[in-house]
């Protein structure tokens, strides 16, 4: 069956900056789908997000994997296997927010999926 879109939103994508690793970098130039997709044939998660034909986001959920969100639209997670750190930039926090597909203290935790990989999105 491949890869299969399960869910998608719409925020602005910045890198950390690789040499002073405190600031942030904008991958894309304005906001675009950040996509979640499920492989069935691997049993992995990836969050994918292209602008034109750049690939801004390309990253394995791995289930040590903790989505941190740092004010009321903006998110951070780092990926080991990118050797990155990725932010997220929302218009607003219900954006932020609207994921929070079990209404359990406004996280979205991917946890419902069938392995341990787990992202939180929330505070």
């Amino acid at each position: 069956m491949g890869e299969q879109p399960i869910f998608t939103t719409k925020a602005h994508v910045f890198h950390i900056d690789p040499k002073t690793k405190r600031s942030w970098v904008p991958a894309s130039s304005q906001a675009v789908n950040v996509s979640f997709f499920f492989d069935s044939t691997r049993n992995l998660y990836r969050i994918i997000s292209v602008e034109g034909s750049k690939a801004v986001i390309n990253s394995t959920i791995t289930p040590n994997m903790t989505f941190t969100k740092t004010s009321q639209k903006f998110g951070q997670w780092s990926d080991i296997r990118a050797n990155t750190v990725y932010g997220l930039g929302f218009a607003s926090e219900p954006e932020l927010n609207k994921s929070d597909t079990h209404g359990k203290e406004k996280y979205v935790c991917l946890s419902y999926f069938p392995t341990k990989a787990v992202i939180w999105f929330g505070r």
